[in-house]
């Protein structure tokens, strides 16, 4: 199958992947949720090329997870700023850092914490069900066809 066919396939898994599994697509998103905006400082920070940061901050913005904001007139210059469907991936970046951190962390611990404002202790992120709200673990799920299955 080529990448560019995913985006086509009857399943929600390579759906997504076809919007944000690049690495350098991820490297963004990673930024974006650490406060980064602006195209120099993605630059800056991942230190690739400029046309690959162009290309996937564009392929974000077609897709609507982020939106193009004008921050100078002369010259124009604008900032990448989360949308709300762009915020929804939040849960999706923790798992991937949880996961980092669990398994490649390293003798010294993971480089970041992450602090519920909220409650004002640091956290690890947990699934749990939108019905009873237990924490549910990949043993504890079945699937099943959907209305949108073949």
């Amino acid at each position: 199958m080529k990448w560019s066919q995913l985006a086509d396939q009857p399943c929600s898994v390579a759906r997504s992947v076809s919007v944000i599994g690049d690495r350098w697509t991820l490297m963004i998103l990673r930024d974006c949720f650490l406060g980064i905006r602006r195209f120099d400082d993605f630059e800056r920070r991942l230190r690739i090329s400029r046309s690959i940061i162009a290309d996937r901050l564009k392929h974000l913005v077609d897709e609507g997870v982020l939106r193009r904001d004008e921050y100078q007139q002369n010259p124009v210059r604008h900032e990448y700023r989360l949308t709300d469907k762009g915020l929804s991936l939040h849960p999706v970046i923790m798992a991937i850092v949880h996961w980092g951190d669990t398994h490649y962390a390293g003798e010294q611990g993971p480089p970041l914490l992450h602090r519920h404002r909220a409650c004002g202790c640091d956290f690890h992120p947990v699934l749990a069900c939108s019905e009873c709200g237990e924490p549910v673990g990949p043993r504890d799920v079945e699937v099943r066809t959907g209305p949108g299955g073949v």
